[in-house]
C-alpha cells in the first residue's frame, strides 16, 4: 500500500466498529464439516487465443490439493474453460464448502493497458469476483469466501460491488438475500479491508441515488446524512431556507422555486489533522428529481432524474470512508439539495438572477438547475479558505454522446489534479477523463446582453459540458484549484456496460475514484517541504511515489 501505508493501522481500528448496512462482510475459518450454504470463488486463467490453455491461482492450485483433484477433474469434466466474465458452479469438491465458483481471469499477464487506460489486472479481478459472487448469490449461498487473486482490495470491492442489489421497495419474501463475504487467504487483510470501506461507499452512493424523490426529498436526504455520517465521525450541520436567504444563496433558492419541498443546504465535516488547516472541499449536486422546471422534460426523460442527486450521494459516500480509514486531512462537503418543479413560483426563461457571488445571471433554460446550484455553492466555499475544490454532478447530458458510460468527464484549471485523478481512475477501473476548459468556450457563458452570464441554452449544440464548465469557472474563488466531474454519462447503467454492477439502475460512480484521489491527496511531503495537494514529485512519507492505493 502507498497512498495508505502510514494511514491504515490506526484506521483498521476505525472500520471494525463502524456499521455498514449497505455491505454485509466478515472474515470466517473454514470448518470442515459444517459447508452448507457455504460457497468460494476461485480463480483460473484463460487465454483466449488457446481455449485449452488454463491455469489456476497459486490459492485454487492448493485448494485442488485439498480436495483431492476433484476441483480440476469437474472442470474438466464441464469442458470449457471460463473466460473474463464467466464462471463454473462446482458442487461437492471440497468438505469445507458446498459449492466452488471457478471465475475466469481471462490472460494471466496482465497490467497497466494504455489504451484502455486502466490497470487490467485490478479489473480482471473485480470482474471475476463480482460474477462468481453473484452466481453463488443467486443459487442462495449465504456465506461466500474469495480468494485475492494477487489483489485483496480489487477482490473485496469487486465481490462487495457485485452482490449488492437495490430492494428495499419489495417485499421481504421478493427480495434476493445478500450473503455475508469474507477472505479466504488472509495475506492482505489491510488490502481486503480497505477495498471493502470503498465498495461500501459505493454502494452507499448507489442506495441514495436509487431512493425515489417521493421518499428521499431534499429534507429526507438530509436526515438520511445526518443519520448515516454523525455515526462515522462527520459533523453534519443542515441549514433552511431562511439561511439560504440570509446568505444570499439565490441562485440556489432559484433552482427549486416551483416545488413545495423546501431546499436544504448540507454542509459536511470531517477532521483528519489540525482544524485550522485549509481543507479540502467537496460540492455534491442534490436534486432529488428534476422534471426540468417549466422547460419541461419528456416522460421518457424524467425516468431516471430520481438519480439526479447522484452527485450529492458520491459526497456523502466518499465522507463515510475517509472518515473510516482516517485520511489525515481535512475534508469539508457541501450539498445544496433541492427539487426541480414547475409550479407557480418557479423560475422562468429569461429571470436574472443575482447570484451570492454578486454576479448576475440570466436563466435560458430551466432545465439547467445544477448550473445555478453549484454556482452559489462553489462561491460559498469560499468561506473555507480551500486548499482545493471538487464539484461532482449531472450537469451537462451531451456527455453522454461523447463518453457513453466509459468514464466521468473531468474539468479542471489545474493540471496536476486532474492527472492525478486519472491515475485514481486507472487503479480503480472506473476513469475519469479529461475535457477541455478552454476560454474559447467563454463566448458561450458571457453572451447575454442582459446579465453577466447565461446558463447555456445555445451550447447544447455546442460544446455543453464544456460551457458548463466555463460557466461554473465563473464563480470558483479566486486562486482556488478546482476539479469539476460530471458524471451525466456514469450515474446510470443499463446493466450490460459494467459486469461488476447489477443493472439496470444507478452506478454511485465515481466513489472509489474520488475516494483513491482523497488517498494520494492526503500523502504528505518529506518533512520541511511545502505542503501542497498534489504535485507531480510528491511522495509520501516513506520516499514512495504516490501511485495510488494497492498499486
Amino acid at each position: 500500500m502507498l497512498a495508505f501505508q502510514k494511514i491504515i493501522p490506526e484506521a483498521l481500528k476505525r472500520v471494525s466498529k463502524i456499521q455498514t448496512p449497505y455491505l454485509q462482510f466478515k472474515r470466517t475459518q473454514v470448518c470442515v464439516g459444517h459447508s452448507q450454504e457455504k460457497g468460494i470463488i476461485l480463480g483460473v486463467y484463460s487465454d483466449p487465443d488457446d481455449v485449452k490453455g488454463a491455469s489456476f491461482t497459486q490459492t485454487a492450485l492448493d485448494f485442488d490439493k485439498e480436495s483431492g483433484g476433484k476441483m480440476s477433474h469437474a472442470l474438466h469434466v464441464a469442458g470449457t474453460i471460463p473466460k473474463l466474465g464467466e464462471y463454473r458452479l462446482l458442487l461437492e469438491t471440497h468438505p469445507g464448502f458446498s459449492v466452488v465458483a471457478m471465475a475466469g481471469l481471462g490472460p494471466e499477464c496482465v497490467g497497466y493497458n494504455e489504451v484502455e487506460d486502466m490497470d487490467e489486472e485490478k479489473e480482471n479481478i473485480r470482474i471475476a469476483t463480482s460474477v462468481g459472487a453473484r452466481g453463488l448469490q443467486n443459487i442462495g449461498i449465504r456465506s461466500i469466501m474469495t480468494e485475492s487473486m494477487g489483489s485483496a482490495e480489487s477482490a473485496a470491492e469487486g465481490t462487495a460491488l457485485g452482490v449488492w442489489v437495490f430492494q428495499e421497495m419489495k417485499e421481504v419474501k421478493r427480495q434476493i438475500p445478500i450473503p455475508g463475504i469474507g477472505l479466504y487467504d488472509s495475506c492482505d487483510y489491510t488490502g481486503w479491508q480497505i477495498g471493502l470501506q470503498k465498495a461500501s461507499a459505493q454502494n452507499l452512493a448507489r442506495q441514495l441515488s436509487e431512493i425515489p424523490s417521493n421518499i428521499l426529498t431534499p429534507i429526507g436526504f438530509a436526515q438520511s446524512s445526518v443519520d448515516i455520517l454523525a455515526k462515522a465521525g462527520v459533523s453534519v450541520e443542515v441549514k433552511v431556507k431562511a439561511w439560504a436567504k440570509i446568505m444570499d444563496l439565490n441562485a440556489f433558492l432559484a433552482a427549486g422555486s416551483g416545488s413545495c419541498e423546501p431546499p436544504v443546504f448540507v454542509e459536511l465535516s470531517y477532521y483528519g489533522c489540525e482544524p485550522d488547516t485549509p481543507p479540502l472541499v467537496l460540492i455534491g449536486k442534490g436534486v432529488t428529481f428534476n422534471s426540468g422546471g417549466l422547460c419541461l422534460k419528456t416522460c421518457e426523460e424524467q425516468k431516471d432524474m430520481r438519480g439526479d442527486k447522484s452527485g450529492a450521494a458520491v459526497v456523502v459516500g466518499a465522507m463515510r470512508a475517509a472518515s473510516a480509514l482516517n485520511l489525515p486531512m481535512n475534508i469539508r462537503g457541501i450539498i445544496p439539495l433541492t427539487e426541480n418543479m414547475p409550479g407557480p413560483c418557479a423560475v422562468k426563461p429569461g429571470d436574472v438572477i443575482r447570484s451570492k457571488s454578486g454576479k448576475t445571471i440570466v436563466v435560458e433554460d430551466t432545465d439547467f438547475d445544477g448550473r445555478l446550484m453549484l454556482a452559489d455553492a462553489m462561491t460559498y466555499a469560499g468561506i473555507y479558505n480551500p486548499k482545493a475544490i471538487i464539484s461532482i454532478g449531472t450537469v451537462a447530458k451531451n456527455t453522454i454522446e461523447g463518453l457513453g458510460g466509459g468514464a466521468t468527464a473531468g474539468f479542471s484549471n489545474n493540471e496536476s489534479m486532474i492527472d492525478q485523478f486519472r491515475i485514481a481512475g486507472i487503479h480503480t477501473g472506473d476513469r475519469v477523463w479529461r475535457f477541455p476548459l478552454w476560454k474559447h468556450y467563454n463566448c458561450k457563458v458571457l453572451a447575454s446582453h442582459v446579465a453577466d452570464s447565461g446558463d447555456n441554452d445555445i451550447a447544447r449544440s455546442y460544446g455543453d459540458p464544456c460551457a458548463s464548465a466555463a460557466f461554473l469557472r465563473e464563480f470558483l474563488p479566486p486562486g482556488v484549484d478546482w476539479v469539476h466531474l460530471d458524471n451525466y454519462g456514469t450515474y446510470h447503467t443499463d446493466g450490460t456496460d459494467i459486469p461488476y454492477l447489477r443493472g439496470p439502475g444507478m452506478t454511485g460512480r465515481p466513489t472509489r475514484t474520488l475516494i483513491e484521489f482523497l488517498a494520494q491527496a492526503a500523502c504528505k511531503y518529506d518533512e520541511g517541504a511545502e505542503d501542497t495537494i498534489i504535485d507531480d514529485k510528491k511522495v509520501c512519507a516513506d520516499n514512495s511515489h504516490v501511485t495510488g492505493v494497492g498499486a
